[in-house]
């Protein structure tokens, strides 16, 4: 970077933040943000609050109430992180990617920890489990994302467990749901704030639900989302609605290896670019099939087919073995690589929560409360949409023969120094007095 555009972060950040500051009631809780976001941009090895307030001449205790008790609208201020990602002009072919993530943690009071599968670790394991929601426009020149939803995923064991709720002060109305369901709330709050998405995309915990798809249909949303072997459809529809076996769903593995919709097609080649894994050559059939109808399901049990009909995409790696299954509810005239290319935009995700926990301290939350959970995912979001945002305008002034401009490093979310914000670190004020609770 020149030093013209290391010097233009200092108001970029000063204008992003302008953005928020009707979230909060007193100019001097504003600050706090100034410094916590400040702080998660920093070169700190740890990016929790007590390093963040050491660094910045803060109390420990003061920056811990600023994210459990201070009186500022986090809600609101998700919101108007949405409604910047709203705004963009990007290239109307957006992807929004559920997931869930693990964050390790050892103790017991972190709010929603337990044992439970942890992606950090690769492993059951003691963790918190975020349900995340990401925006991520794929220009292969000059993508842009950011996680624009994280919500806590509420344990059963934590649902009924009313004293340890109170001590780390979740609402009472957070109930215990699937994470597909939050998913779900997180892509109707994405909307009704402005954001729109070509697709949507998740893994197969979220499309082997049939209750999943029939919420994407209502909200008149695609989607593509693997689904696992043993995920049951019909390839066409049944005559009869009876128990017996040639009458049922049957397993999308069978489907392929048995339905002539299928045997009788020629496998594809799709070549997918830019995963987790470099370039990747897929063998790919698709043919049209119904799913499994839960809420028309008869007194009796017996399910039935859905009155339209769905996607059903076999994809396989003969360099690897691999097969995947995917569902999606687009319509007949998209073709089979989009459908893939969106398939396998999952990547997009694994790769912010990469950069996020290392440049913006997004699992380093060191936190006893609920609300404190979510104000540090929010502010470190807003500090990687802010990364994002300028790594996309300095990639944009490079011309087409600078050094590195099409690289893989010029594709992240992130900047690789972000110590040229020090100088505007200093001008936020240190002598702002610790506030009370009550503030």
């Amino acid at each position: 970077m020149t030093s013209e555009q290391i010097a233009s972060l200092q108001p970029a950040l000063t204008k992003l933040l302008e953005m928020f500051r009707a979230c909060f009631a007193r100019d001097k809780t504003f600050k706090y943000l100034e410094k916590y976001i400040l702080g998660l941009l920093s070169d700190l090895k740890r990016k929790s609050i007590e390093p963040i307030a050491l660094a910045a001449g803060i109390a420990v205790r003061t920056l811990q109430e600023f994210l459990a008790f201070f009186k500022w609208d986090h809600e609101h201020a998700d919101k108007v992180l949405m409604q910047q990602v709203a705004a963009r002009k990007g290239n109307g072919q957006a992807v929004g990617v559920l997931d869930a993530s693990g964050h390790s943690k050892q103790g017991p009071k972190t709010p929603g920890v337990r044992r439970q599968w942890c992606g950090e670790t690769g492993k059951v394991d003691n963790c918190v489990v975020g349900q995340h929601l990401l925006y991520v426009e794929t220009d292969p020149v000059n993508p842009f994302a950011c996680v624009v939803a994280s919500d806590l995923f509420l344990p059963e064991e934590w649902a009924d467990d009313w004293d340890r709720r109170r001590e780390a002060g979740i609402p009472d109305d957070l109930t215990h749901r699937p994470k597909w369901a939050i998913g779900l709330d997180q892509i109707r709050r994405a909307i009704s704030q402005g954001i729109r998405f070509a697709f949507i995309t998740a893994d197969e915990d979220y499309g082997k639900v049939p209750q999943f798809w029939s919420e994407i249909d209502r909200l008149g949303q695609w989607a593509v989302a693997e689904v696992p072997k043993n995920f049951r459809c019909w390839p066409k529809r049944p005559t009869y609605r009876s128990a017996r076996a040639e009458y049922a769903a049957k397993r999308v593995d069978d489907v392929i290896s048995h339905s002539p919709a299928f045997y009788t097609q020629r496998w594809q080649t799709v070549t997918i670019k830019d995963t987790t894994r470099g370039v990747m050559v897929w063998q790919a059939k698709a043919a049209q099939v119904y799913l499994v109808d839960t809420e028309k399901a008869d007194a009796k049990g017996h399910s039935r087919p859905t009155d339209r009909t769905y996607w059903l995409i076999a994809a396989r790696n003969k360099q690897t073995g691999e097969w995947k299954y995917f569902v999606s509810n687009a319509p007949a005239n998209v073709p089979l690589k989009r459908l893939l290319e969106v398939g396998f935009a999952r990547w997009h995700i694994e790769k912010w929560f990469e950069r996020a926990k290392q440049e913006t301290g997004f699992g380093a939350f060191e936190v006893r409360t609920y609300t404190s959970l979510l104000r540090h995912w929010l502010a470190s979001r807003i500090a990687m949409f802010f990364l994002a945002t300028e790594t996309e305008r300095l990639r944009g002034e490079k011309s087409a023969d600078h050094v590195g401009a099409g690289s893989r490093c010029g594709q992240c979310s992130g900047l690789d120094d972000m110590g040229v914000l020090a100088p505007f670190a200093a001008q936020v004020d240190p002598d702002v007095p610790v506030l009370s609770i009550s503030e």
